[in-house]
């Protein structure tokens, strides 16, 4: 009984095999219609038909110019100008959480919020008769402009830090220009 067995699986084999080659074989001719042929005048297999056809399917270049994401809405919406970052100072919604960089401006009713992520961060913005500055967890600066008069202020940790028209003796108002950060 084994014997009969053991030629009965042996036709169901080769049926198998059959198959096996004759979709490899199949497979096999679709590949090759695939491929592209070389451009006229060129020879198949030579290095400058290989790199012609690589060049011409290869995708253009990706190039960072830091510009912020959205930064013409938020403009229109709410009157701020963010200019370029590398990613680590966001704007954010002061109702979103704690740890947040707070700025306050004259011509703003609320807040103005930022979120620090990282080891270290910077934006180039503009907002106008920035007063008072709120820091976070972070070491931060601020630079800030009046008419020609460019300044430096350090904003202290977790607490307030007059800026601009409060820390100016003659109350002039200043433009926020930009905020860096670090850890």
């Amino acid at each position: 009984m084994k014997a009969h067995g053991v030629a009965a699986a042996k036709p169901h084999h080769k049926k198998f095999v059959m198959r096996t080659l004759l979709v490899a074989m199949a497979v096999g001719a679709v590949a090759w219609g695939l491929f592209p042929s070389p451009p006229a005048g060129a020879q198949a297999g030579s290095k400058g038909s290989q790199a012609m056809a690589v060049a011409d399917e290869a995708p253009g270049y990706a190039v960072e110019d830091f510009s912020y994401p959205g930064g013409a809405r938020i403009l229109q919406e709410q009157g701020i100008v963010l200019k370029r970052g590398d990613g680590h100072i966001t704007l954010a919604d002061c109702a979103s959480g704690t740890g947040l960089l707070r700025i306050m401006a004259r011509r703003q009713a609320d807040p103005i919020c930022f979120r620090t992520v990282g080891n270290s961060g910077w934006l180039t913005l503009e907002i106008p008769a920035v007063y008072v500055v709120r820091g976070n967890d972070y070491t931060t600066q601020v630079d800030m402009t009046v008419g020609d008069e460019e300044k430096t202020f350090d904003i202290e940790k977790n607490t307030w830090t007059a800026v601009g028209e409060t820390a100016d003796e003659q109350g002039r108002a200043f433009m926020l220009m930009e905020i860096r950060t670090s850890k």
